[in-house]
């Protein structure tokens, strides 16, 4: 005869399924009440981090804090901790989130794994006088280019610095930060490195010693590349792999209406003939204004200085923006427009051509 608890456990499953296919379409409210009754029917730790995680979208992380909170009196895991930080982090509490969100390398099959190939220890705040240090290039390029404020921290805590990053961030590193960068981690095996720091695990270390980031801009920029006519340079779409993309990307018809402005042109590569970031910081710094969407030019412009205007999704901005306000404690030159309904840019578009007159 069926178990009770196991034809519990079932149709909770089924209902956590449904909720992951509202989630795609976009319908927070219905997804939790989903998964708060598969919460009832099935009262574990993978229930709670799922409601949490629906409001974490929905840009609740006090809420979501909440549920994860008590999903980890449940179950102590990494995943967990990891969703805890983002939801902390979404609060502006860095010092804390960033410690948090650090356990996803605990996490089976997360990309962790570069460090112990290299046969030298995660940086966690040792005494770096006379160390070599292999900083790591981990994560999106933006978030590489966010955290980049941190690499000279290093150096002035006595370390030799070498960065290993992906072949279109390694101009930027070298002339931006001045700091010696190659392709690939295999081949610093024999250079002696002392310990790995990984892009991300700098804030976690740093951010445990300030109250604030180090401020922007942080790298020097190259002379810029000057196009006739051309004031503003836009970026209407992300990566189409990012899995909130479908959120932060703009319509074609919306795309069209910023390219439509005067004076704007497209940042696509393609376009501009840019080879890498550092081509593209170089077109920045002949521009009067970025307007982009979240990707790594947002953090290109910001790290620059130059103004960037940064267009935002009511559903799943990133927790570096935080879920309210027109500023970034990031970036001094950045505003930022948010979405007042989900998937309705034209709100924000307004916006954006009112303030430019």
């Amino acid at each position: 005869m069926d178990d009770p608890a196991d034809r519990a456990r079932r149709l909770a499953q089924e209902l956590a399924n449904e909720a992951q296919a509202l989630i795609r379409q976009n319908r927070l409210d219905a997804a939790e009440a989903r998964l708060t009754e598969a919460l009832r029917l099935d009262p574990v730790a993978v229930r709670l981090h799922d409601i949490g995680t629906v409001r974490l979208l929905a840009g609740q992380p006090q809420a979501a804090e909440l549920r994860f909170r008590e999903a980890l009196a449940v179950s102590d895991q990494p995943q967990l901790r990891a969703s805890l930080g983002l939801s902390l982090l979404a609060q502006g509490r860095l010092a804390e989130g960033f410690a948090q969100y650090d356990a996803w390398r605990a996490i089976p099959d997360s990309r962790s794994g570069p460090a112990p190939a290299l046969g030298a220890p995660l940086w966690s705040g040792e005494d770096l006088a006379g160390k070599n240090v292999l900083v790591l290039g981990e994560e999106g390029l933006g978030d590489q280019i966010m955290y980049a404020r941190f690499a000279p921290l290093l150096r002035a805590a006595g370390a030799e610095v070498i960065w290993a990053c992906a072949p279109p961030l390694q101009r930027l590193v070298r002339e931006g930060l001045g700091i010696p960068a190659v392709s690939g981690a295999g081949r610093l095996q024999a250079t002696g490195v002392d310990f790995v720091a990984p892009t991300s695990r700098l804030p976690v270390v740093f951010m445990q010693r300030r109250a604030e980031p180090p401020p922007a801009p942080y790298l020097t920029p190259p002379p810029p590349n000057r196009a006739a006519g051309v004031r503003i340079g836009v970026v209407a779409r992300g990566n189409p792999r990012h899995e909130n993309d479908h959120n932060r990307s703009l319509s074609d018809a919306a795309a069209a209406e910023l390219l439509a402005l005067p004076g704007a042109t497209s940042l696509a590569p393609e376009l501009t003939g840019a080879r890498d970031f550092w081509d593209t910081a170089g077109v920045i710094m002949g521009l009067d204004l970025v307007i982009t969407v979240d990707t790594s030019t947002a953090h290109l412009a910001g790290a620059l200085g130059q103004p960037v205007w940064l267009l935002l999704p009511a559903i799943g901005c990133d927790w570096r923006w935080g879920v309210s306000g027109e500023t970034s404690r990031w970036y001094p030159s950045m505003r930022l427009f948010r979405q007042t309904a989900a998937g309705d840019w034209s709100g924000v578009l307004a916006r954006v051509k009112a303030e430019l007159g």
